[in-house]
């Protein structure tokens, strides 16, 4: 009461009209939770990279087995003419393309990125399913010696076939050959058979000045 009129307030901790009604006074709302924003949502690094929040700021980078800055991030090839020429584009990597591509005991050689495939020497085959040893060429049947059995006579010899008396003999050589004289009669009556050949008997014979 304030001089003589009655004044009427709500207590501590309500409100309201207090000349109607008082009521507790609400709690206050829970504070909005803060908006969280994600910097790589959407991601600023462009293809083929990865991005990451650091302290807010996004960090870009490129995949692994990518190379190159972002946005720029490539593989290592997508073309065999991104590789060296003894080296093929598979599945985005420089690699060998021999190992798979020839046949047993073939061997492989890449040229312009291709891989070539050959039986090595001495070898024959589908360098691209197998090599196998060549066969030994056919050897000649064995040629006849025309001179086995020999048609040659005694004291002859046979070359393909051939007769000839051997040397010092005469005669006919598929009969046989004979030397120049085997008795002095074979000789001229004024020469002898000495060592087989027709010879002046006289040297050496008669004594000096005879």
């Amino acid at each position: 009461v304030i001089n003589h009129s009655p004044i009427c307030s709500c207590n501590p901790g309500f409100t309201g009209d207090p000349f109607s009604r008082c009521f507790p006074i609400p709690p206050p709302p829970p504070p909005a939770d803060p908006v969280i924003t994600n910097p790589c949502v959407p991601s600023p690094c462009g293809p083929n990279s990865q991005c990451r929040d650091i302290g807010g700021t996004p960090s870009c980078s490129c995949l692994p087995e990518y190379q190159g800055t972002p946005p720029n991030c490539r593989p290592e090839c997508t073309i065999n003419q991104d590789c060296l020429s003894n080296l093929a584009c598979m599945r985005e990597k420089c690699r060998d393309p021999c190992p798979g591509s020839c046949g047993a005991g073939a061997q492989c050689n890449v040229i312009n990125h291709t891989p070539i495939c050959t039986c090595p020497e001495g070898y024959t085959g589908d360098p691209f399913s197998r090599c196998f040893p060549k066969p030994p060429p056919p050897t000649e049947p064995p040629r006849a010696d025309p001179c086995n059995p020999s048609p040659c006579g005694p004291n002859a010899q046979c070359a393909d076939g051939i007769c000839t008396c051997l040397p010092e003999y005469q005669g006919d050589p598929y009969s046989g050959c004979r030397p120049e004289c085997v008795i002095n009669t074979d000789c001229p009556r004024n020469q002898a058979c000495i060592r087989n050949k027709c010879q002046d008997p006289c040297p050496g014979t008669c004594g000096q000045n005879a």
